[in-house]
């Protein structure tokens, strides 16, 4: 039996939990999120928490398990606190600041990248190199940190570039600094 999907997903006070089928909706004090579970995989609710279980024990029912669960404790959780990603600009030059509802990066291109803020997700810019990403949903906070990033990876040489704020960038030596 999968450690994870086994697992009981309790529902805090404030949140609404709705069982339609395959579909189920998670509704609370910050958003209401929908997501459809694969059909063969059952979710109930009783006694204040989500049960997920599955029909049998064969390879694909195991691995929807496991998911299943752990999607619906994201929206659990994304609908009390939310999720949030930061990212650091590093570079000379290099800053990012919010226009309106648009983030503006100068990010040494001969122009700006400017990418507008999606629906359900919020940016902040509380510094010219600090951009920080968040909403209730997981995946999309995830998907468009991970766009942002895409715009400048670090590169290894001089670290520049938009980087997570826990993200390790391995430093590499230039071509000056190798032995004979």
């Amino acid at each position: 039996m999968s450690r994870i999907g086994r697992k009981p997903i309790v529902i805090p006070a404030g949140v609404e939990v709705t069982i339609d089928g395959a579909a189920v909706t998670v509704k609370g004090k910050n958003a209401t999120l929908t997501q459809t579970i694969h059909s063969e995989i059952t979710v109930e609710k009783r006694d204040g928490e989500i049960i997920v279980t599955r029909p049998s024990d064969n390879k694909e029912h195991r691995s929807l398990h496991g998911l299943s669960r752990t999607l619906i404790a994201n929206m659990v959780e994304g609908v009390t606190t939310g999720f949030k990603k930061q990212l650091q600009v590093n570079g000379v030059g290099y800053r990012a600041q919010k226009q309106g509802k648009e983030l503006v990066m100068n990010l040494g291109y001969s122009h700006q990248v400017i990418m507008p803020e999606i629906p359900g997700i919020t940016i902040e810019v509380p510094a010219p190199n600090s951009i920080i990403i968040s909403g209730p949903d997981k995946q999309a906070v995830g998907q468009f940190a991970a766009e942002v990033r895409g715009k400048r990876p670090p590169e290894p040489y001089k670290g520049k570039g938009i980087k997570y704020i826990d993200e390790h960038i391995r430093r590499k030596e230039g071509k000056a600094g190798k032995s004979k």
